[in-house]
């Protein structure tokens, strides 16, 4: 076999182009790798535990929030109300907290479902976590609201309503979803000032004579209360709608109100 004899240029560029050769082989294949480790810290699709053929489909959405679950933290300050809804040990946690000056702090994605209902239920809905945005106020469940944090608040049901569409008796209380087990927001909440600017139900005295007949109990199903403990879901309305009202109140004012808060939620 002859030989060639290449030039020092001749010999220099193949060289060089061998190199470059390799280099780009390498970055081809650090660009796979990469790829791969990205696709691996995507989710992977829940899947059924049977056998099963995957063909996903581009027609689908987010969690979509059709309520809004108002809370007080019952911590003594919003720093530690953090710490409780961020802990793993904790297992529990909102959307968004809000403390005594009007701070804004969001913790949940919007589109994810957060644990702050707990065993809940609404209507015909037995899960409010999975259908709601859970919004916490710093508050030990004793004082007053600042109106900071009211004002606050308010621009966030605001914004909420306006992306999602939100009725009016869509806004809830804790209490109003876990009557057997929670007060929160409590009886110092100011539902009054809320239902004023759209968010939640409302009616001013004197109320208008129910129909004969009218059941108290069966008018707060139809609103949404949970019945099967028709005492708890009597307090938890009181506590809403007239926390200034006797113990011994006379339930035929509760049957009025009722029915009034009913062919509202109808209205809207």
């Amino acid at each position: 076999m002859r030989r060639v004899r290449l030039a020092s240029s001749e010999r220099t560029l193949i060289c060089l182009t061998v190199r470059m050769n390799r280099w780009t082989l390498a970055a081809r294949a650090g660009l796979l790798g990469l790829t791969c480790v990205l696709a691996s810290c995507g989710p992977l699709p829940q899947r059924a535990s049977v056998p099963t053929l995957w063909q996903p489909s581009p027609n689908f959405g987010e969690r979509l929030p059709t309520f809004v679950v108002i809370h007080y933290t019952g911590a003594d300050s919003a720093s530690a109300a953090v710490r409780t809804l961020t802990s793993r040990q904790s297992q529990v946690s909102a959307h968004y907290l809000i403390s005594r000056d009007g701070t804004i702090v969001q913790l949940v994605d919007e589109r994810s479902r957060a644990w702050h209902a707990g065993e809940s239920r609404w209507g015909a809905l037995i899960d409010l976590n999975s259908a709601s945005i859970g919004i916490e106020l710093d508050n030990d469940g004793r004082s007053a609201y600042p109106q900071s944090q009211i004002d606050a608040l308010l621009s966030l049901l605001s914004d909420l309503r306006q992306r999602y569409r939100l009725p009016a008796a869509n806004f809830l209380g804790h209490s109003d979803v876990a009557p057997r087990r929670k007060l929160d927001p409590g009886p110092l909440f100011p539902w009054r000032q809320l239902a004023a600017s759209g968010f939640g139900l409302w009616c001013e005295a004197p109320y208008p004579e129910p129909p004969p007949g009218f059941d108290a109990i069966t008018g707060l199903r139809a609103l949404g209360y949970d019945t099967r403990q028709p005492e708890a879901a009597l307090s938890a309305f009181r506590a809403r709608y007239t926390p200034d009202a006797p113990p011994s109140d006379p339930v035929e004012r509760d049957r009025a109100l009722i029915h009034c808060l009913a062919q509202a939620s109808l209205d809207r």
